[in-house]
């Protein structure tokens, strides 16, 4: 799970940063509405925005009303101070997901964005099943046939991406994006490792980690 924070409150954001990694999720902040912009305009896929209204330098709620012209359906959670109802009205208006006033209780915000995330996944459940494999996206635990395998946050997050991708091919590129936030350097050698490590643990009966040579990896399920 990859998630932007426009937050330019530097104390919360760093909060919101340190509560939401805990729970396995890569994490980007932005300071302002015009960074906001800018990296949601990249190739960077992102699961879910965390969006200040009171951003400088460009409004939350013109950001939030850029990205839906666009036609983009990432979800959005969208924070405001307690007493501007009508910013949260305009907000939802314009196509935000929910809604938080400040101040909140981090563990309320944790469930809500998990279950944004599972919403724009298209999905209701936090289960993710796999033949025999069961991944828990809220309790980031997975099990075959009932007994949880132990997986490092790196092959968590690894195995989440090829879950959500099941039967599709993913690139090392693709990977990388998806593991890593910005400024953190991971080379494709050490996705092989990841890889590697996550196969000794999981290809067990019909799980397979298919390597296609230059392009990517699968996940797939062998016919018995």
């Amino acid at each position: 799970m990859r998630i932007l924070i426009a937050e330019d409150d530097h104390i919360l954001a760093d909060g919101l940063m340190r509560s939401l990694r805990a729970t396995g999720a890569v994490v980007d902040h932005v300071t302002s509405g015009s960074e906001a912009e800018a990296a949601l305009l990249t190739s960077q896929e992102f699961d879910l925005l965390i969006l200040d209204l009171g951003l400088p330098k460009m409004h939350g709620l013109d950001v939030l009303r850029n990205l839906r012209e666009r036609g983009s359906h990432l979800p959005v959670l969208i924070l405001t101070a307690a007493d501007s109802v009508e910013q949260r009205v305009k907000g939802l208006d314009y196509g935000a997901d929910d809604y938080m006033a400040k101040p909140f209780s981090l563990q309320e915000l944790e469930a809500r964005v998990r279950a944004l995330v599972r919403r724009g996944m298209g999905g209701s459940s936090s289960l993710i099943r796999h033949g025999p494999l069961t991944y828990d996206q809220a309790g980031r635990v997975a099990s075959i046939d009932g007994k949880m395998v132990d997986l490092s946050a790196r092959e968590l997050g690894l195995l989440e991406v090829l879950l959500q991708r099941s039967g599709r091919l993913v690139s090392k590129e693709q990977l990388v994006e998806r593991l890593c936030e910005w400024g953190e350097e991971v080379s494709n050698n050490a996705i092989e490792v990841y890889i590697h490590r996550l196969r000794k643990k999981i290809e067990k009966g019909p799980i397979r980690i298919a390597t296609v040579r230059g392009l990517g990896y699968c996940l797939e399920k062998i016919a018995n």
